[in-house]
């Protein structure tokens, strides 16, 4: 299948999803809940317009100018993220609601089946029209509208329902936007490493990974990014990969405080699989402006107060099909074995073949930690970490949850981090 039929395959599928999600949505949160012909009307027209236009967001979020189209991607991608969460609370008392509606109506029918009042028994207490009454002392009783008597339980338990779902999205959702788009954690991990000289025991390697630039994440995220990461005196920063959501020609601006990192050492890229998304070669030319240096399947040798350790990076698994495969035995083979050699690879899953070759740590970020529940659940279906610090055979891998995320930048239960690695001997 060729590369556009694919797109096209991939647009339709995402019109068909969306469809029915909003249909669902429509049934439980509109038509559900009220008889009103008017908003079911315009239920159903917000469910369509919603259908289109959440496909056309994600699709000029992939190929627009990110800084000419978030007017509409931000509100596009927000609905997406309460939508997400409205399904995912409406789904978890999809079973309960349709259990107690049933139960209801059984209730019902055993009300309403048991023997009704006799005519004539009726007639008796009804007043006989005389000379001194009056038409409302004759006519028949109405009954309240409002009493228990009256009121349609299920339509009770399906209003609750939708007003719980909604409730809980909308807080949820607000959250996560305010963490996601808020300030990173600052961690710092101490790692042994063996082979490594004790002239190295405490040095620092500050990394950061998944800045995600583009329509949520401009300059001043950046900027601020650079101001955490001096805060912490590294003697090497390492930026693991997906640096951004679009071209470096519409976003190098954003990415330019970059070149006001500060370090001992200096500050060492690879490319993760959304920086091939766009011209991969336009961002390394930008960023080598910046100051920052591209590992591409390379290694350097970083001496520090006497002892030495190589620093290596390999491509990102998507630069298989740009022609930029990720070439560990180019990056790795022929280093000196006696100090260790840390190796920057942006998805975790790259660490069994850094463990084949000898690698004493392997930097990664990708999974944003799961990014909002129950994205964290699905992680490890893909990736052998999620985050943190893990060991495989004889190489360690660290997983920051990076201080970006992609498209819906929201974080719950996975706060963005930048790392502050440090080294100690064994």
């Amino acid at each position: 299948m060729s590369s556009l039929a694919q797109e096209a395959a991939v647009a339709g599928t995402s019109v068909v999803v969306a469809a029915a999600a909003h249909r669902y949505l429509y049934v439980r949160l509109v038509k559900g809940v009220t008889a009103s012909p008017r908003l079911r009307r315009a239920g159903q027209i917000t469910a369509v317009v919603l259908t289109v236009l959440v496909p056309a967001g994600v699709l000029a979020a992939q190929y627009a100018d990110p800084t000419r189209i978030a007017w509409l991607v931000r509100p596009v991608f927000a609905w997406v993220a309460c939508a997400a969460y409205l399904l995912l609370v409406l789904a978890v008392l999809e079973v309960p609601l349709r259990l107690t509606a049933r139960s209801l109506g059984r209730s019902g029918r055993v009300t309403s089946s048991s023997p009704a009042p006799a005519p004539d028994a009726v007639v008796a207490h009804r007043p006989q029209p005389g000379p001194d009454t009056t038409a409302a002392e004759t006519a028949e009783p109405v009954a309240d509208p409002d009493t228990p008597s009256t009121v349609d339980r299920r339509l009770v338990l399906a209003r609750s329902v939708a007003l719980l779902a909604t409730a809980t999205a909308t807080a949820t959702t607000g959250y996560g936007f305010h963490r996601g788009l808020g300030p990173a954690d600052i961690k710092t991990v101490r790692v042994n490493l063996r082979r490594l000289h004790p002239s190295l025991d405490g040095m620092r390697i500050t990394m950061a990974s998944d800045l995600h630039i583009g329509p949520f994440f401009g300059r001043a995220h950046t900027a601020r990014n650079v101001r955490a990461i001096n805060s912490t005196s590294p003697d090497l920063v390492a930026i693991v990969g997906d640096l951004s959501d679009g071209s470096a020609e519409d976003l190098a601006g954003h990415a330019e405080p970059l070149a006001r990192l500060r370090s001992t050492h200096g500050t060492f890229f690879v490319t993760g699989n959304h920086d091939y998304r766009h011209d991969v070669d336009a961002w390394i030319d930008a960023l080598a402006g910046f100051g920052v240096t591209t590992l591409r399947n390379t290694r350097t040798l970083i001496v520090h107060r006497g002892g030495a350790l190589d620093l290596a990076g390999v491509t990102d698994i998507e630069g298989e099909r740009d022609h930029d495969a990720p070439d560990y035995d180019k990056a790795l083979t022929g280093r000196d074995r006696s100090h260790p050699v840390i190796l920057l690879a942006h998805q975790p899953v790259q660490v069994h073949e850094a463990a084949r070759r000898g690698v004493d740590l392997q930097l990664s970020g990708h999974t944003h930690g799961g990014g909002f529940f129950p994205g964290n659940l699905l992680v490890p279906l893909t990736q052998p970490v999620t985050a943190g610090l893990a060991t495989f055979d004889t190489t360690q891998l660290y997983v920051s949850r990076g201080v970006g995320a992609s498209l819906p930048p929201i974080r719950v239960g996975a706060p963005p981090d930048i790392t502050v690695i440090e080294l100690r001997s064994t």
